[in-house]
């Protein structure tokens, strides 16, 4: 089970950092990405974080201001959003993968002034 945590109302400029807690297997050998969904759109990917080497991938709309992480120790992974602008505003969702793919539920950020 994936569960989801962190989102809200902020406004423009501003940061949340969003959690991803996993619960029923270990996440280690788990690649977790960060997945968003506007009304209306479709579901696009955010940001992704290897299970191996901790390498990451974002999206071209967050580069520079969203970082993923990921502390398996605490079976948790993170999105850090700096400078959220309006157009950040979706559910957001985490995924593991590792054969077989997990989500969660998802956590609503609304980024308005």
């Amino acid at each position: 089970q994936l569960v989801e945590s962190g989102g809200g109302l902020v406004q423009p400029g501003g940061s949340l950092r969003l959690s991803c807690t996993v619960s029923g297997f270990t996440m280690d050998f788990y690649a977790i990405g960060w997945f968003r969904q506007a009304p209306g759109k479709e579901r696009e990917r955010v940001s992704c974080i290897d299970t191996f080497d901790g390498s990451a991938t974002y999206g071209d709309s967050v580069k520079g201001r969203f970082t993923i992480s990921r502390d398996n120790a605490k079976n948790t992974a993170y999105l850090q959003m700096n400078s959220l602008k309006p157009e950040d505003t979706a559910v957001y969702y985490c995924r593991a993968d590792f054969g077989t793919t997990y989500w969660g539920q998802g956590t609503q950020v609304t980024v308005s002034s």
